[in-house]
């Protein structure tokens, strides 16, 4: 098995494999994954895509795993693990997570991951009202986001947070005392405006500035909700929000980093 690093030229093979496992396209969120992660691939024999996966390091002590995705063709034949444990040499001593849905997750315990939580994407039409005191975010914000964000989420995503503004649709930030006390992000995935990252204080801030990102969409809403937080989770279903699609928060290596009582929704499932 050879495994490659991929490019953007290979972004149309790459949307295929996710379309053929009932993914989605996602062109937009594929197009952000290559200008931040490494992105890495087994070819299969026809030239299409039979495997891939991504590493996205956050500097040198953390990284996320994500798009570990496998060709229905080329199912059980080890590529998973084996692109897998490519990017694990990639990351070296780094501590390294990732979100996994229930066939995944063996394969991941077979390679040292553990299960740490659970994040379940809820669905719909959002029917709650703009909570008025949030505002959107303009350049003179972003350090004072990025330098939120490492304290609260342990590990360094600069080169994420400066494109928010190309990426997402509606970037705002919560202040208090002229200080930016919490952030948040609103982003198109075609079939959902998907509510992420959301950092804040308080819960009260981090509702605040979820109603202000979710309402005003033609497009159903999507929130990965922590289940370890009840009060949120009703919140949201209160306003709407179902269908619950499981996922497993996976770590290897230490502890995960940062202040998870201020990190509300992640950017997105693949990112943390």
């Amino acid at each position: 098995m050879h495994v490659r690093r991929l490019t953007p030229a290979d972004l149309p093979r790459c949307t295929a494999l996710a379309v053929s496992r009932q993914w989605g396209q996602e062109e937009h969120k594929w197009r952000f994954l290559f200008d931040v992660a490494e992105v890495y691939g087994v070819d299969a024999p026809d030239g299409t895509l039979a495997s891939t996966a991504m590493l996205i390091p956050y500097g040198p002590h953390a990284a996320a795993v994500s798009m570990v995705l496998t060709a229905a063709d080329h199912e059980r034949k080890g590529l998973a693990g084996g692109i897998l444990r490519h990017i694990l040499e990639r990351a070296g001593e780094r501590t390294v997570w990732l979100y996994s849905t229930a066939a995944g997750r063996p394969v991941y315990e077979r390679l040292g991951f553990r299960a740490v939580g659970r994040v379940d994407s809820h669905r719909g039409a959002f029917t709650g009202e703009r909570s008025g005191s949030t505002r959107p975010a303009t350049a003179r914000d972003l350090d004072e986001i990025v330098a939120l964000d490492a304290k609260v989420f342990g590990a360094d995503r600069e080169n994420l947070l400066r494109r928010m503004p190309a990426f997402h649709e509606r970037v705002l930030v919560a202040e208090e005392a002229g200080r930016v006390q919490g952030y948040g992000g609103a982003w198109n995935n075609e079939t959902h405006m998907v509510i992420g990252p959301v950092v804040a204080e308080r819960a009260e801030q981090a509702e605040a500035l979820i109603s202000d990102l979710a309402t005003g969409w033609d497009l159903p809403v999507r929130l990965d909700l922590d289940m370890g937080r009840p009060g949120l989770v009703a919140w949201a279903r209160e306003r709407g929000l179902a269908q619950p699609f499981e996922n497993t928060v996976m770590v290897r290596g230490g502890d995960l980093p940062g202040d998870r009582d201020r990190r509300f929704l992640p950017l997105m499932v693949s990112l943390g």
